[in-house]
């Protein structure tokens, strides 16, 4: 039988060579994924089940993550034109309809047992607030342009706003409104960073609403929005995302400062709550009766 064969030209050699190279180099090289973080837990918390999901599919990514602090609008903006590819914020119909929701909440709705940072010259403050129509007497501190400040409003309570994240710390201090409420991974850390400031968390009263916090993915960024929805579906089968958020310092931390049982609670309606929330799920929220019957509910905060 005859043999068909030929000889490669040295140019050609080369040539198909170096073809081989930067195909191998188009697959081994990583994806950027741009995210600006104001380094803050929520952010730690974020960035965490970020990698937990991306470690889940097969494709490469690395992350680019520059400090910085931006505006709830200024963020929107950013991720809307491609300028950052992930944020995290609680959701509302605005965010939904501008950039890809990655509809998992990164704290399985703990971001929405909100207590109230206070000055600590004035621990008492709500003492005597049984209802919602006596708490709407106080005024209350939140960012413009919150979904907290919506909802907060939409349940006929005072707000404050101020332009600024930090700012509401230091209006806080200085009796700019009664109480600043957090959610309940929040004050604690934000305190710790700020002890310059007579702060303290009340006691008392917690604040209760359907808030999910999600990843946001910019829309110029189709097929990293679909990893990361496979990922978090993975993690979440294979007990991988329990796991992690359990052992989170945060949500430790949580379970060993908040009594919720023995707060005054108010349940307030989200009126901005996307209807495509997937409040029937089970497996994305928080079970406050299950932390305690596993022996994880916290005694009084010290």
């Amino acid at each position: 039988m005859a043999l068909c064969s030929f000889k490669v030209t040295s140019p050609a050699r080369y040539l198909l060579l170096f073809m081989l190279l930067c195909s191998t180099c188009a697959i081994a090289s990583p994806e950027p994924i741009k995210i600006i973080s104001r380094g803050d837990a929520n952010a730690e918390h974020a960035l965490g089940m970020l990698k937990l999901a991306l470690s889940k599919t097969d494709k490469n990514y690395t992350l680019d993550v520059t400090e910085g602090a931006l505006t709830g609008s200024r963020q929107l903006q950013n991720l809307i034109e491609g300028k950052i590819h992930i944020a995290w914020t609680a959701t509302n119909a605005e965010h939904e309809d501008a950039a890809l929701a990655i509809r998992v909440p990164l704290y399985k709705g703990l971001l929405g047992y909100r207590v109230m940072i206070i000055h600590r010259d004035n621990p008492h403050v709500f003492d005597g607030v049984e209802s919602l129509s006596e708490l709407s007497h106080f005024k209350l501190g939140q960012g413009k342009g919150w979904t907290d400040t919506t909802i907060l409003r939409d349940n006929g309570l005072q707000v404050v706003t101020a332009n600024k994240y930090e700012s509401l710390f230091y209006m806080t201090d200085g009796h700019r409104f009664d109480g600043f409420p957090r959610g309940v991974n929040e004050p604690w850390a934000e305190l710790a960073s700020r002890p310059d400031l007579e702060l303290t968390v009340d006691e008392n009263i917690m604040l209760v609403y359907k808030m999910p916090f999600y990843l946001f993915v910019t829309p110029t960024r189709e097929a990293l929005a679909a990893d990361i929805r496979r990922g978090m579906d993975i993690a979440l089968n294979d007990g991988s995302f329990d796991n992690y958020f359990m052992n989170s310092p945060t949500v430790k931390m949580v379970l060993s400062k908040v009594d919720m049982s023995s707060r005054r609670t108010f349940e307030l309606h989200n009126p901005d709550l996307p209807s495509a929330t997937p409040v029937a799920d089970k497996r994305l929220w928080f079970d406050v009766m299950m932390a305690k019957q596993q022996d994880l509910q916290p005694g009084k905060m010290p």
